[in-house]
C-alpha cells in the first residue's frame, strides 16, 4: 500500500510544477479550445455552395419553380443557361461539379406523370459527386411533393435520419475531437513534463527519497488526471453551449468513461517519457504513437470498416478507438450500455497493461 503522506507530497510538488509551467497550462487549457474551434468551424464534411449549372431547355412555370428550389438550397451555387455546351467546358475544367438538365419535354412529361431530370456529376472527386447526386435527388423529391405532382413510380421512398437528423458532420466530429484532445493532454503533456525532469536532473532527486515506485507513478499521474478532467469540462461546455451539439446520454457515464480513458492515455505518456528521457524524442514519440493514431485510426474521421483488414487489427490496440465510440454514442444515441460497457472494459485493460509495464521497467536507480 502506498504511503499517502509521500503520495500527497509528490502530488503537491507536481501540481505546483504544472502551475509554474506556462507550456503545460497552454497545452492543457488553450490548445483544447483551439482544436475545438478548428473542428467546429474549419473542418467540416458537409458540402455547401457546390457550383452547379442548370440547363433549362424550355422555360415554363414548373422549370422556374424548380430552378428557384435549387437556388434556395444552401448546398448549391447555381448558374442557369439554356445551352448545355456553356457548362461542358466548365465541368471539364472543374469550375462546375455538376449539371442538372431540365429537358424541353419537361411540362409534357409532368402531364404524363413521368417528370424527369438528368444529373451529370464530376466523378473526378467521388465524394463531392456523391453529395451532389444525393442532395439533388432529395431536392427533386421535395419539389415534387411541394408542387403536388404525381409520378408513375411504383415505390414511394420516404427517408428518415435517426440520431443526426440535420446530417451535420459537426455532430460526430466535435464529440470525437474530445478523445483527440484528452489524448493530446494525457500523452503529450505527461511525456514532455516527465522527460524534462530527467533532463534537468530533478528526477534523480526524487529517486533518492524513500518514495516507492508505485507512489512515484501515482504522484506523477494524478495531477495530470485532474488537469485532463478540467480540460474535459471546458470541452463539454463549449461543445454543448457554443456549438449547440445535442447530448442524449448521462453525464455520469460521460465523466466515468473519460476518467477511465485518461488511465491508458496518461500511462502511455509516462511510458514514453520513461523510455525517452528527452523532451524532443518524447514529443515525437507522443505524436506518432499517441496523437496521430487517435486522429486517423480511431474512427474519429475515417471509418474503421473501410480500412484494410491488417490496419483494423491495429486499431484494436488504440484506446482512442473505444473512447471515440463511447463519446459518439453518448452524444448522438444515449446510454447504450451494450456499446459503452465493452469499450470501457477494453480501455481499462489497455490502461492496466500499460501501467503494469511502467511499474516493471521503472527502477529506482540513476543509470
Amino acid at each position: 500500500m502506498p504511503n499517502f503522506q509521500r503520495l500527497k507530497a509528490i502530488f503537491i510538488k507536481e501540481s505546483l510544477q504544472i502551475i509554474r509551467d506556462p507550456s503545460a497550462l497552454i497545452i492543457a487549457l488553450i490548445l483544447p479550445l483551439m482544436l475545438l474551434f478548428l473542428m467546429g468551424y474549419a473542418i467540416s464534411l458537409d458540402s455547401k455552395n457546390i457550383p452547379v449549372g442548370i440547363v433549362v431547355e424550355k422555360t415554363s412555370k414548373y422549370t422556374t419553380s424548380l430552378v428557384k428550389a435549387f437556388e434556395s438550397s444552401e448546398s448549391f451555387n447555381v448558374t442557369v443557361s439554356k445551352d448545355r455546351r456553356v457548362f461542358e467546358k466548365n465541368l471539364q475544367e472543374g469550375n462546375l461539379r455538376a449539371m442538372v438538365i431540365i429537358p424541353s419535354s419537361f411540362d409534357k412529361d409532368i402531364l404524363n406523370h413521368k417528370p424527369k431530370i438528368q444529373i451529370i456529376t464530376d466523378g473526378s472527386e467521388p465524394n463531392i459527386a456523391g453529395y451532389v447526386s444525393k442532395y439533388a435527388q432529395e431536392l427533386w423529391q421535395n419539389w415534387l411533393s411541394y408542387e403536388n405532382l404525381k409520378t408513375n413510380d411504383l415505390i414511394d421512398i420516404k427517408t428518415r435520419y435517426w440520431f443526426n437528423a440535420p446530417l451535420l458532420s459537426s455532430y460526430f466530429l466535435l464529440p470525437g475531437s474530445i478523445a483527440v484532445i484528452l489524448t493530446l493532454i494525457g500523452t503529450l503533456l505527461t511525456a514532455l513534463v516527465v522527460a524534462r525532469e530527467w533532463e534537468r536532473g530533478t528526477m534523480e532527486a526524487i529517486m533518492s527519497t524513500p518514495t516507492t515506485i508505485l507512489e512515484l507513478l501515482l504522484g506523477k499521474l494524478l495531477p495530470y488526471f485532474v488537469l485532463g478532467m478540467l480540460s474535459l469540462i471546458i470541452c463539454i461546455l463549449i461543445t454543448l453551449l457554443w456549438f449547440d451539439i445535442p447530448y442524449r446520454g448521462s453525464y455520469t457515464m460521460l465523466f466515468l468513461s473519460s476518467a477511465i480513458y485518461l488511465i491508458p492515455s496518461l500511462s502511455l505518456g509516462l511510458l514514453i517519457s520513461t523510455l525517452a528521457k528527452n523532451q524532443f524524442v518524447a514529443s515525437q514519440m507522443a505524436l506518432i504513437i499517441g496523437f496521430l493514431p487517435a486522429m486517423i485510426l480511431s474512427g474519429f474521421i475515417f471509418q474503421i470498416s473501410s480500412m484494410p483488414s491488417w490496419l483494423q487489427i491495429i486499431t484494436n490496440f488504440i484506446p482512442a478507438t473505444y473512447f471515440t465510440t463511447i463519446l459518439q454514442t453518448l452524444f448522438l444515441t444515449g446510454d447504450v450500455y451494450e456499446i459503452i460497457v465493452p469499450n470501457t472494459l477494453w480501455m481499462l485493460l489497455i490502461g492496466f497493461v500499460l501501467f503494469t509495464i511502467i511499474f516493471i521497467i521503472t527502477k529506482k536507480k540513476l543509470n
